[in-house]
């Protein structure tokens, strides 16, 4: 844990968590597909199902590009939910849906970095379906 964790709170470090989750349906919701990618550590690790596994910032930035290409936008979260994980940072689930799919984040992973902000060093979620 860094110092900068062991100085927040667990309240302050889920509201960076949430900050965090906010600033990347922004910026997908206004096409900024590096953005969205900004908001994972550099090294994380995404489970798209079902497009596969994406490794580190510059293949997760290429996947969300090429979603937003594909004319996906409008993304919305409803029945979050946050649970402290066991070493580091919180685990969000949650169902989504975006103008043309519907899906579930079945384990988002945010950790604080150094600086104090929260990034997703694992992502993985689904596509359930057409809309």
């Amino acid at each position: 844990m860094s110092s900068e964790q062991q100085q927040l709170t667990p309240e302050q470090q889920l509201l960076a968590c949430q900050q965090a989750i906010a600033a990347w349906q922004q910026a997908f919701n206004n096409q900024d597909a590096a953005g969205c990618a900004k908001q994972y550590h550099s090294n994380a690790v995404m489970e798209a199902k079902p497009f596969g596994r994406f490794e580190g910032r510059a293949a997760i930035e290429q996947f969300w590009q090429g979603i937003i290409d594909q004319g996906f936008c409008d993304v919305d979260y409803t029945d979050v939910t946050w649970t402290k994980h066991e070493t580091e940072g919180y685990l969000l689930t949650s169902k989504w849906t975006m103008n043309k799919a519907y899906g579930v984040v079945h384990r988002e992973h945010w950790t604080l970095g150094e600086d104090g902000k929260a990034r997703l060093i694992s992502d993985e979620f689904e596509v359930l379906g057409e809309r």
